[in-house]
């Protein structure tokens, strides 16, 4: 039988698929990682089933137990499906920024979740690591993930995604192409692809223009789950553990506007619902590919899926209100489409 004995056992795996259409003329074929697949629906999965399982075989984490972590809603997602399969409760701040949809799912997972304000400085005790790092401290059996600086989260994708990628691109990667959250996940890929590839491979960090990672100055910006936004009134400003700022080779700067048009694009014309991070992600990679030959070969990773953003990205009046979308009179409606293709 083609059964699996728990959910664990679908984390990763997830297909590579070519992008057609949005590349427009880049000679340079461009394949996108689709992490949204992952039984959790996000590239975090793998990192919350790593983590988990680490603190479980460290005996921090036991039956009966809580896991905690600030999360902008992903990581908690898998952190969620996992406590729910294993009998942990679980406990998520997040920041007020995060999509409704995030917040939903994880309390459909049976998570209790904290929201906290975003526009508050790192040393605030109300800002989302401080949050979680106190109901940790003060929960019987309390366990925080910190995936900002715990070694199980880039080892995760060093361990898993990196060989994946590897392996399904028959080592002819030339070019990643990855967003920076945590961290976790570019530097798990992009150092095992540098390694296994004798340095041949070159690492792309996709980012917001606002990100403090690749020069920006941390001021907000609309993407989630990307790039470091940075209050003006932070004093310690320190970055995460999980990146390793080495292994990147060169950023992308990308746009709001660029990035969350581009998930919309990538919608309606690749088939791909995807979130903001992706948009942010594939605008780098369309970069990437103009300046190559069909030699090479480009790698993008699309962290989660675009049914987590409904009410944002793919939601016109909202995105109206940025200022990004212009109405199209030339473009046809359902029924004008209908009538044009009869």
């Amino acid at each position: 039988m083609d059964v699996h004995a728990s959910l664990a056992d679908v984390v990763g795996n997830t297909p590579l698929v070519r992008l057609n259409r949005v590349t427009g003329t880049a000679a340079a074929p461009v394949y996108a990682k689709l992490e949204y697949v992952n039984p959790g629906g996000s590239v975090k999965d793998r990192p919350a089933l790593w983590m988990v399982e680490a603190a479980e075989k460290a005996g921090v984490l036991r039956p009966g137990g809580t896991i905690v972590e600030g999360t902008s809603g992903n990581t908690g997602v898998g952190l969620a499906m996992i406590a729910a399969q294993r009998g942990y409760r679980c406990v998520f701040a997040v920041p007020e920024k995060s999509s409704a949809e995030k917040i939903a799912i994880l309390r459909a997972y049976g998570a209790e979740v904290v929201v906290c304000p975003t526009d508050v400085p790192r040393e605030h005790p109300d800002h989302v690591h401080s949050v979680a790092a106190r109901i940790a401290a003060g929960t019987p059996g309390g366990w925080l993930a910190n995936q900002y600086d715990n070694p199980d989260n880039p080892r995760a994708h060093y361990g898993t995604t990196g060989p994946e990628i590897w392996r399904q691109t028959d080592g002819r990667i030339t070019h990643l192409v990855c967003g920076i959250g945590t961290g976790g996940t570019i530097t798990g890929i992009g150092e095992y692809l540098k390694e296994v590839s004798g340095g041949r491979v070159t690492v792309v960090g996709a980012d917001p223009e606002a990100s403090v990672y690749s020069g920006g100055d941390g001021g907000p910006y609309s993407v989630e789950s990307i790039g470091r936004f940075r209050h003006p009134d932070t004093v310690d400003d320190t970055w995460p553990e999980s990146y390793h700022p080495a292994v990147v080779d060169r950023f992308e700067r990308i746009s709001d506007r660029d990035s969350l048009l581009t998930a919309r694009r990538l919608a309606r014309e690749e088939g791909l619902l995807v979130g903001g991070s992706a948009g942010t992600a594939v605008a780098a990679s369309v970069r990437v590919a103009a300046g190559l030959g069909p030699s090479d070969l480009v790698v993008v990773l699309l962290p989660d899926s675009g049914r987590n953003y409904l009410s944002k990205v793919f939601d016109d009046d909202w995105l109206r209100g940025l200022g990004f979308l212009e109405d199209d009179a030339s473009r046809p409606g359902v029924g004008q489409a209908e009538d044009e293709h009869a």
